[in-house]
C-alpha cells in the first residue's frame, strides 16, 4: 500500500509529531535534487547495493547505475520476499519520479508498505491519503509555551490576558502551522506577545530567525513558502494570486469568475498541494479559501504581477451582481437561501463595496447598498448600514437640497439591471441610498437635530408625492419617516392610503401590496378607534405573505396584527400572535426581530396578568440585546420601568430610565423623550419631589403637542395630565385645597383628551387610581365633581396652564 501524507510545507518542517520525527530519526541527509537519482538514493538507503555517497551528484548516480543493474529492478529484488516500509520524505519537488517508483515496487512487491511525505498526492493506485491538518488551538497554544520558554525563560501564554489574548491571535493568524509559529516563539527574546501579533501584517520580515541548523527553505516563513512557489507552473502561480482578493475564500463560480478560465483545473492542483485549502459549505459546496499566510504572500505577488486592479475589478463586479441577483429572492419562499447566501459571502461583499468607494466609483456603491440594504434590515445591521450609506453618499451629488426636484415615477428598482444607471433612476438610486441612511437615524439621533438636517427631512418630505410606485417598496417607502419627522404627520395616512391604492392598480405589485398593508396596519394601530382597519389591513398583508412564501414579511404582518388586538384589550389574542411570529423569525435566524417580538411578547403577557412570566420575558431581551442599538432594547427598559415603578421598585424604575438616557441617547428623539419624561414625572410624584414631577409635566406636555407626537402617541397628554393630578394634590396641601382642585381639573383634562375608545395599560390605571384616590382625599364629593367637570372643558392649552 502507498500512505501520504499530505501538507503543507510549514507542517512537515515543524509538526512534532509528523515527518520531522522520521527524518531525524533516519538521520535525514541531504535532499536529491534529481528525479532520476531517486530509485538508486533509496537503493543506497536500504543498504542493498553499494553505498554512494548521498552528496554525490547525478552524474557520479548514474555512473554507479551503468556499472550495475537498473536499480529498480534491484530495489524489487530486494523488497519482494521482505515485509517492510519504505518512507520517501519530502518528495514534492521529485513527485513524478517517486510516484513512479512506487507504483512499480507496489506492483510486484506484496509486502511492501511506503509512506511518503509530500505537499501533493503521489498518484498512484491504492494511495491512501492523510492529510496533516494546521494545529487545533489547544496544542498550537502549547506549542507557542513551549518554544516560547526555551527562547524567554519563564515565558507563559497565560501570564495574564493581554499575553493570553496575543498568543491567541498569534496562533490564529498563523492558521495554526507549526513553523511559524516556532519562528514567533523565536521573536519572543525581543518583543512580547502583544507587539508579535500586532506586527503580523508584516510577517514576512517579522518571522524571520529560524533555527541555522535546518534547511535554508526552513529558515524563514518567506523562504518555506517560496519553496512551494517555486514549484508551481504558471497557471497555478495566476490563479493563487488572484485568489488573494478573496476575503473567507470563495465557490467555484466566483473563482472562474475572478481567476479566468484556467481555474477549475489550477484550484485542484493548488489543493493537491496544500496552497488552498477545500471545504465544504453548508449548502454541500465546495468554497476555497486561503490560509492567511499563503493570502499575504500571493497578495505580494500579484502586486509584483501589475494585475491586482484587473483582479479587484471582477471580483467587485462578481459580487454585484450576486447580490444585485440575490436581493430579490429575499421576498419569497427562497428567502432563507438568499439570507444564507448573503451571510456566507459577507465579507466579499464587504470586500467589494470597501474597493467601489476606493474607486469612487459611485455607480458601483449605489447598486451595492440597495442591493444590500434589505439584509441589513433583516440582520438589524443598521450601525454598518449607516456607515456605508456615508460612504457612498459622498460620492455622488445630495438629491436632498434646495430647490426640492420634484421625483418622477420609477417602476421597477433601480437595481433591476447592471449598472451603469441613467436619468430618473440613477437619481432615484440616489434618493435611495440617502432614505436608506435615514432608517439607520435611531443609531445617531444627535445628527439628525442639527437645523441642516432638519431642513433635509422637510426637502425630503416634498421631494415625492403620495402614490409614487418607487414609494410603495423599500427604500422608497421610507419617505413617509421623513414626513412624520418634519411635522406633517397627519399627511402620513394619505401617503399610505395612495400607496395602497397604486399598489392594487399595478400589476405584479403583489409583494408592494402586502408590504404597503402591513405598514398602515401598523400606522393604524396606534389608536385604538382604528385598530379595527389595522387588523383589516394586517389580515390581507398576512394572506399574501403567506401565498408568496415571505416568512419575514409574515411575521411583520402577525406583529401588526398583535398592535392591533392589544389597543383592543384582547391581550392573550396578542400574545399568541407574537408568538406565532416569534416561530417565522427564529426559523429565519433573524435575532433581531426575534428579540422586539419577544419584547412585545412580554409587554403582552403583563397587560394580560401573566406577569412573572412577562418579567422574565423581558428581561432575558435585556440580557441577549445588551447595548446594542436594536428597537427591543428600548422598548423593554420603557415596558420594564413602568412596570416596576407601579409595583413598589421605583430604584429599579429610575436605572431603566439612565439606562435609556445615557446608555441608548434615545431621549434625543422627541417622542421618546416624552415617554421617558412621564416615567420620571412619575417617579418624582410617587417620591414626594412634587415640584421637580410638574417640572417634567409642563416640559412633557409642550413635545407632546407636536404633531408627530400626536400621531405616535395620542394619549401622552393624557398621561402627563393625570400624574399632574397626583403632584398638584400631594403637593400642595397648606394650599387651602386649591392644588387639589387643579388636579381634579387636571383628571377631567386628562379624561377628556383621551382618544376615542383608547385603552389604559396597567401603568396608566395605576397612576389614574392613585391620582384619583389623593384628589378625593382632599375635596368633598361635590368640590371633586364640580373640578373635574371644569377641566373636561377646558383645551388643552388652559389644562395646561393648570400645571
Amino acid at each position: 500500500m502507498a500512505l501520504s501524507l499530505q501538507a503543507s510545507t510549514e507542517i512537515l518542517m515543524g509538526h512534532p509529531n509528523a515527518p520531522v520525527t522520521i527524518k531525524r530519526a533516519l538521520k535525514e541527509p541531504p535532499p536529491v535534487a534529481d528525479p532520476d537519482a531517486v530509485p538508486q538514493a533509496v537503493l543506497t538507503a536500504l543498504g542493498a547495493r553499494e553505498t554512494v555517497l548521498y552528496s554525490a551528484g547525478a552524474e557520479e548516480m548514474r555512473a554507479v547505475a551503468e556499472r550495475h543493474d537498473d536499480p529498480v529492478e534491484r530495489l524489487i529484488e530486494h523488497c519482494a520476499r521482505r515485509r517492510m516500509l519504505i518512507v520517501l520524505d519530502n518528495c514534492e519537488h521529485v513527485v513524478g519520479a517517486a510516484a513512479r517508483l512506487a507504483e512499480e515496487l507496489l506492483a510486484h512487491c506484496p509486502g511492501l508498505t511506503i509512506l511518503a511525505t509530500s505537499r501533493e498526492p503521489l498518484g498512484v493506485p491504492g494511495e491512501t491519503l492523510r492529510p496533516v491538518d494546521p494545529l487545533p488551538e489547544p496544542a498550537a497554544l502549547r506549542l507557542l509555551a513551549d518554544r516560547g520558554a526555551a527562547a524567554s525563560p519563564g515565558f507563559r501564554v497565560d501570564a495574564d490576558d493581554e499575553t493570553a489574548a496575543a498568543c491567541a491571535e498569534i496562533c490564529r493568524r498563523l492558521d495554526g502551522l507549526p513553523l511559524a509559529i516556532e519562528l514567533a516563539a523565536a521573536r519572543l527574546r525581543m518583543l512580547t506577545a502583544r507587539q508579535i501579533a500586532d506586527r503580523l501584517d508584516d510577517r514576512f520580515r517579522l518571522l524571520t530567525s529560524g533555527s541555522r541548523t535546518v534547511l535554508p527553505r526552513q529558515q524563514t516563513l518567506r523562504a518555506v513558502v517560496d519553496w512551494s512557489w517555486d514549484l508551481l507552473d504558471e497557471a497555478e502561480r495566476e490563479v493563487l494570486c488572484r485568489l488573494s482578493v478573496f476575503a473567507r475564500g470563495c465557490d467555484l463560480a466566483a473563482a472562474e469568475a475572478v481567476c479566468g478560465p484556467a481555474a477549475l483545473d489550477a484550484l485542484g492542483s493548488l489543493v493537491d498541494k496544500s496552497l488552498v485549502v477545500a471545504t465544504p459549505a453548508a449548502d454541500g459546496a465546495m468554497r476555497y479559501r486561503l490560509l492567511e499566510t499563503v493570502a499575504e504572500y500571493a497578495g505580494e505577488r500579484l502586486d509584483e504581477s501589475g494585475d491586482r486592479g484587473a483582479a479587484e475589478r471582477a471580483h467587485l463586479i462578481h459580487y454585484r451582481e450576486l447580490a444585485r441577483t440575490t436581493e430579490p429572492l429575499l421576498r419569497g419562499p427562497r428567502q432563507g437561501a438568499a439570507i444564507a447566501r448573503f451571510q456566507l459571502e459577507y465579507e466579499n461583499l464587504r470586500t467589494a463595496l470597501r474597493r467601489a468607494v476606493a474607486a469612487r466609483d459611485e455607480q458601483e456603491g449605489l447598486c451595492l447598498i440597495l442591493s444590500l440594504a434589505a439584509y441589513w434590515q433583516m440582520r438589524d445591521l443598521r450601525i454598518e448600514a449607516r456607515a456605508w450609506c456615508e460612504e457612498v453618499m459622498a460620492l455622488g451629488p445630495d438629491p436632498f437640497t434646495e430647490p426640492v426636484r420634484p421625483a418622477a415615477p420609477v417602476w421597477k428598482p433601480c437595481t433591476d439591471a447592471p449598472p451603469p444607471m441613467t436619468g430618473e433612476v440613477l437619481a432615484e438610486a440616489r434618493r435611495g441610498v440617502h432614505l436608506a441612511h435615514l432608517a439607520c437615524m435611531d443609531t445617531d439621533l444627535a445628527a439628525w437635530e442639527t437645523p441642516e438636517a432638519q431642513t433635509k427631512l422637510r426637502v425630503i418630505a416634498e421631494t415625492y408625492r403620495p402614490g409614487l410606485p418607487q414609494t410603495c417598496r423599500v427604500p422608497g417607502m421610507l419617505w413617509f419617516f421623513a414626513v412624520m419627522l418634519s411635522g406633517d404627520a397627519d399627511r402620513v395616512r394619505v401617503i399610505i392610503d395612495a400607496n395602497v391604492r397604486t399598489c392594487r392598480e399595478t400589476p405584479g405589485y403583489e409583494w408592494e401590496l402586502a408590504a404597503c398593508l402591513q405598514m398602515r396596519a401598523n400606522v393604524l394601530a396606534n389608536r385604538s378607534d382604528w385598530a379595527g382597519d389595522a387588523l383589516a389591513d394586517a389580515d390581507e398583508a398576512l394572506e399574501i405573505f403567506r401565498r408568496v412564501g415571505d416568512a419575514w414579511g409574515t411575521a411583520e404582518a402577525l406583529s401588526a396584527r398583535a398592535e392591533a388586538h392589544e389597543r383592543l384589550g384582547r391581550y392573550l389574542e396578542a400574545a399568541a400572535l407574537y408568538e406565532e411570529a416569534m416561530e417565522h423569525a427564529e426559523h429565519l435566524g433573524a435575532r433581531a426581530q426575534f428579540s422586539v417580538l419577544s419584547a412585545r411578547l412580554g409587554a403582552a403577557l403583563l397587560e394580560a396578568g401573566e406577569t412573572e412570566r412577562g418579567e422574565r420575558i423581558l428581561r432575558e431581551v435585556l440580557d441577549e440585546v445588551g447595548g446594542t442599538h436594536t428597537e427591543a432594547m428600548p422598548f423593554s427598559h420603557i415596558v420594564l420601568a413602568a412596570w416596576t415603578s407601579i409595583t413598589g421598585r421605583v430604584a429599579e424604575a429610575r436605572e431603566h430610565i439612565r439606562s435609556l438616557r445615557e446608555d441608548f441617547a434615545i431621549a434625543h428623539f422627541v417622542v421618546f423623550d416624552t415617554f421617558i419624561l412621564s416615567q420620571e414625572a412619575w417617579l418624582d410624584a410617587v417620591e414626594g419631589c412634587h415640584a421637580e414631577s410638574r417640572e417634567k409635566v409642563r416640559r412633557g406636555l409642550e413635545m407632546a403637542t407636536t404633531p408627530l407626537a400626536q400621531a405616535m402617541s395620542p394619549h401622552v397628554q393624557s398621561v402627563f395630565l393625570t400624574v399632574a393630578a397626583l403632584a398638584l394634590a400631594e403637593g400642595d396641601a397648606d394650599a387651602a385645597g386649591g392644588g387639589a382642585r387643579d388636579g381634579a381639573r387636571c383628571l377631567g383634562a386628562a379624561d377628556a383628551q383621551l382618544p376615542p375608545g383608547h385603552r389604559r395599560t396597567a401603568a396608566e390605571r395605576v397612576v389614574r387610581e392613585r391620582a384619583e384616590a389623593a384628589v378625593r382625599a382632599a375635596l368633598s364629593a361635590e368640590e371633586y365633581a364640580a373640578a373635574y367637570d371644569e377641566g373636561g372643558a377646558l383645551t388643552g392649552e388652559e389644562a395646561a396652564a393648570l400645571v
